[in-house]
């Protein structure tokens, strides 16, 4: 066993995990984080994305063990006070979902992506998306959430 301090959504945690403990699962069955979804195990579909440091990452690719002492930001940690983050609003009021499972790993990719694009083109948040995989949608209002929320978040929109 391995003993892993990490700062979660801003709360200081430690637990013992395997030293094989995938940070996705660290997150949803240690920390009972469920947000953060599990999707391919492969790196391809996106859906286990978290900001690691401020930048996305997709947690299946990383082992518990290596975020040793970093902070970690899930779903979970977007919103504050009980109030949405522009973007997970962006997404509610455009309904840039559809069955909602690759949601939380767009919206956290989006985060890192409108941190370093403030504001985007619809070719620039479409090439951003492109680690991220929906099987249910065109990706319409995906695209029309992220250029609404960088409208928000620039203040360009009230």
């Amino acid at each position: 066993m391995a003993r892993v301090s990490v700062t979660v959504n801003g709360v200081a945690r430690e637990a013992e995990v395997e030293p094989r403990t995938l940070l996705v699962y660290f997150l949803r069955e240690t920390l009972g984080l469920t947000g953060t979804n599990v999707g391919c195990d492969t790196s391809s579909c996106g859906a286990c994305t978290v900001l690691l440091d401020g930048e996305s990452v997709k947690s299946c690719t990383l082992l518990a063990v290596q975020v040793e002492g970093r902070e970690v930001t899930t779903i979970e940690g977007l919103a504050t006070d009980g109030e949405m983050h522009p973007i997970q609003d962006a997404f509610h009021r455009n309904h840039g979902l559809q069955c909602g499972y690759c949601t939380p790993g767009m919206i956290m990719a989006t985060a890192s992506f409108l941190k370093e694009t403030p504001d985007p083109t619809d070719e620039q948040v479409r090439e951003s998306l492109e680690g991220n995989l929906c099987r249910c949608t065109g990706y319409q209002n995906i695209v029309k959430s992220i250029l609404d929320a960088a409208g928000t978040m620039s203040g360009a929109k009230a």
